[in-house]
Formats: structure tokens, C-alpha cells, sequence
């Protein structure tokens, strides 16, 4: 075969893989389109579908060079190199392109949902080719309050930690809100403003959860009185602490419940010990 047969036969090769390839990326592109629901996801798919057509292009040409020269030995020692000098260089952003593509295709987690990446959560607010953003929850306060501070989450961590979404499949969590009272109140009454007091901050939700429900424990020194109940996860902190104040409201108002708290009683039985 001569030399210009031969590179005839190469580069038509060549132009059928690029547009195989292109066809390929094509198709893998307009379904990743489908799945975007934000100009920040269309703009990542374009980028990342662009640079996966350099790639591939670039190993082609590669390879095709190597076929022509007839050195495939060369070629193999090229490309092990490459790829040893590659996968180290690149380990995490590779990885974090692929926890994206995860992002984008399995859908964890969208724009918009409070989730939680190890000890980190907060509101998801951008997700680009190499970070998750999010408006940080809690951190420096001990409340479920927005810190005020932004978070650049690598992707490559999605990998390596549990993902906790509180919004997948609605904007409602559990919520809890406990009272102790002293073993000589009435219990009934007690459990009775208990529920009152949660109804009356959570009724406007319900329609869509469930009715609070009560739970008791016994402790050495009081009565656990705890309400269980469903309620948006951004302004539960908001609605436990109303809850807590009306409770508490309420109790002040009985004479047979009390708030238990730790204290000391001394109680004489012997009255004439202080007689004269």
C-alpha cells in the first residue's frame, strides 16, 4: 500500500469517527437538555459536551498519527503515559464531573432544595461542573436559621459522604417540641394544651399533613410531654419556638399543671421541732 493510498484510507477514517462521534454526543446532548431546568445546567451541558468532543477528537488524531507513522508501539507507551499522568492530575475534577453528571441525570438533589453533605446544609442555590453552592443553615448558630454564609461544595465529595435532601419529594419534616411537668399536674389538661398549641400555628398545613400526635415518658423527677408533628422545613424553627411560647403561655394560666424544672423541696413532718 502506498503512502498516498494509505493516508487517503486514514483520513476517511478519521471524518467517519468525527461524525459518528458527533452524532453520538448529539443525541447524549439533547437528552441532557431535557433534564436542565435552569440556564446555569444548559450552559454546564453545552461546556461539558464541548470538551468531551475535544477529547475524543484529540485521541483520534492520535491515534490516526501513530497508524500512519505504523508505530503502534509508540502509540501504546503515548497513551499509557497520557493516561497515568492524566487520572492522578485530574482524579477530582474528573470525579466531580461525574458526581454532575449524577446530579443531572439521577436527580438527588435540584436548585431550590434544602439538603444536607455531611456536617454541611443549607439551600441549594447553583450547581455548576465542579461545585454545589448553598446558602448555609445553622453553622456558627445553634438554630435551623439561614447563617448568612455561602458554601462551595466540590462535587467530588458527593461521592464520599451521605447526601440528606429534606425537600425530595415535598417541603415537610417532623417536628418535635417537648415539655416536662411535674408528677402532681393533670396529665389530660396538660396534653390537651399541648396539642391546642400546636394546632393552632400548624393548622393552616393541614390539608396536607398529618394531626400532631402526643407521646409520654416517665424521668425520676417529671412527666416528658412530647407533640409530633409535620411542618415546611424553612420556617419550622420559626413555628416550634410559637409553639413553645403558647405552651408555656397556656401552662402559666392552670393551677393544676406545672412546669417541672430542677429544684429542691424540704419537707419537715415534724412541726413542733420549731415550736418554742
Amino acid at each position: 500500500m502506498n503512502g498516498g493510498f494509505k493516508l487517503f484510507i486514514i483520513l476517511s477514517i478519521i471524518f467517519l469517527l468525527i461524525g459518528i462521534l458527533n452524532f453520538i454526543i448529539g443525541v447524549f446532548k439533547r437528552k441532557m437538555l431535557k433534564k436542565a431546568k435552569s440556564k446555569k445546567q444548559v450552559s454546564n451541558i453545552k461546556i461539558f459536551t464541548r470538551i468531551l468532543n475535544v477529547i475524543f477528537i484529540l485521541l483520534i488524531l492520535f491515534v490516526a498519527f501513530f497508524s500512519y507513522l505504523g508505530s503502534w508501539t509508540g502509540l501504546g507507551i503515548f497513551a499509557g503515559l497520557i493516561t497515568a499522568g492524566l487520572g492522578f492530575a485530574l482524579q477530582k475534577p474528573i470525579t466531580g464531573i461525574a458526581a454532575w453528571l449524577m446530579i443531572i441525570i439521577k436527580r438527588p438533589f435540584s436548585v431550590g432544595d434544602r439538603i444536607m453533605i455531611g456536617d454541611v446544609s443549607g439551600d441549594v442555590y447553583d450547581i455548576s461542573l465542579t461545585h454545589v453552592y448553598i446558602d448555609e443553615v445553622g453553622g456558627n448558630i445553634s438554630s435551623d436559621q439561614i447563617s448568612g454564609r455561602n458554601i462551595m461544595i466540590p462535587n467530588h465529595l458527593l461521592f464520599e459522604h451521605n447526601i440528606i435532601n429534606y425537600t425530595l419529594t415535598n417541603d415537610y419534616v417532623l417536628g418535635e417540641v417537648a415539655v416536662s411537668i411535674t408528677y402532681e399536674s393533670n396529665l389530660d389538661k396538660a396534653e390537651k394544651i399541648v396539642k391546642e398549641s400546636t394546632i393552632k400555628f400548624i393548622e393552616e398545613y393541614s390539608r396536607i399533613t398529618k394531626e400532631p400526635v402526643t407521646r409520654m415518658n416517665m424521668d425520676p423527677s417529671c412527666m416528658n410531654l412530647r407533640i409530633l408533628f409535620f411542618a415546611p422545613v424553612r420556617v419550622m424553627q420559626e413555628i416550634k419556638s410559637n409553639i413553645t411560647k403558647e405552651i408555656y403561655n397556656q401552662i402559666k394560666k392552670e393551677k393544676d399543671v406545672e412546669i417541672a424544672y430542677p429544684h429542691t423541696e424540704i419537707v419537715f413532718k415534724n412541726k413542733n421541732l420549731f415550736k418554742k
